[in-house]
C-alpha cells in the first residue's frame, strides 16, 4: 500500500492517511500542497470538515523563519504546558503561524486558501533548493492557513500526521509539503471511524493507508 500512495501524491491526488489507534485514531484527507487547487479545497471541508493545515519539512521551516506556535506563547498564559497534549504527551504541538497569501482578499475562500497553501510549497521549494524565498513578503499573519512545523527528526521523533505526511512526501521525492484536514463524523460529532474512511476511500477509489505502514517503512529505509 506504501507505494500506492507514495504514486497518488506523485500524481496530485488526494490519499488518506490514518495515524495510530492509540494516538489520535483519525483519518486526514492529504495532498500535495503544490497540486491544491481550489476544488481540493472544497472536498477537504465539505467531505472532511476538520481543520485545513499546510505541514512543513522542518528544515524548510528552519530556512523560512517559522516558529513554532508554542514558543511565541511562552511566558503568556496561553503557553504551552510540558505534557499537556492529551494524545501526545511526549511532544510539543507542531502548529506555527496562520497566514494568507498578500494577494488574497478575505484568505478564507477556495481561491483564496488554495493561493495561499500553492504559495507556500513554492517558497518551499525556493528555500530547499538554496535561495530566492521571501516568506514574509509573500504572506501576512494572522492568516486562514495554519503552518504545521514537523519535527526535526520527523518519524524518529514525533509520529503525527505532520511527520507521516512529510515522510510520505519524502518517499514520493516531492515538494516536501502536504496539505492535510481531519475526516469528521457528522452523527457523532467524533472523528470518523476507521472502518467509514476506508468505505470513503473505497468509494473515491482513494489510498488508504496506515500510520504503521509509513513507519515500517521508514524504519526499513533507515536500515538500509
Amino acid at each position: 500500500m506504501i507505494d500506492k500512495a507514495v504514486q497518488a501524491l506523485k500524481r496530485g491526488e488526494f490519499i488518506l492517511l490514518y495515524d495510530f489507534d492509540e494516538r489520535e485514531g483519525e483519518t486526514d484527507l492529504a495532498i500535495r500542497s503544490d497540486a491544491v487547487t481550489p476544488r481540493h479545497i472544497m472536498q477537504m471541508r465539505k467531505d472532511a470538515g476538520g481543520l485545513i493545515c499546510t505541514a512543513v519539512h522542518p528544515e524548510a521551516a528552519q530556512r523560512l523563519g517559522l516558529p513554532f506556535a508554542s514558543d511565541l506563547l511562552n511566558g503568556t498564559s496561553f503557553g504551552e504546558k510540558t505534557g499537556d497534549i492529551p494524545y501526545d504527551r511526549k511532544n510539543r504541538s507542531s502548529f506555527s503561524l496562520w497566514v494568507n497569501h498578500r494577494n488574497t482578499f478575505t484568505g478564507i475562500t477556495d481561491n483564496d486558501r488554495a493561493l495561499t497553501i500553492t504559495a507556500i510549497a513554492d517558497q518551499v521549494k525556493l528555500a530547499l533548493n538554496g535561495g530566492g524565498y521571501n516568506f514574509g513578503g509573500e504572506f501576512r499573519s494572522p492568516g486562514h492557513v495554519p503552518l504545521l512545523r514537523a519535527a526535526d527528526s520527523l518519524l524518529d521523533q514525533r509520529k503525527g500526521q505532520t511527520e507521516l505526511s512529510i515522510a510520505l512526501a519524502e518517499m514520493a521525492g516531492i515538494t516536501p509539503t502536504i496539505t492535510i484536514c481531519e475526516m469528521l463524523d457528522d452523527e457523532s460529532g467524533k472523528a470518523l471511524s476507521k472502518a467509514d474512511a476506508i468505505a470513503y476511500a473505497n468509494e473515491h477509489n482513494l489510498v488508504f493507508i496506515e500510520g504503521n505502514e509509513v513507519l515500517d517503512h521508514w524504519d526499513s529505509q533507515k536500515e538500509h
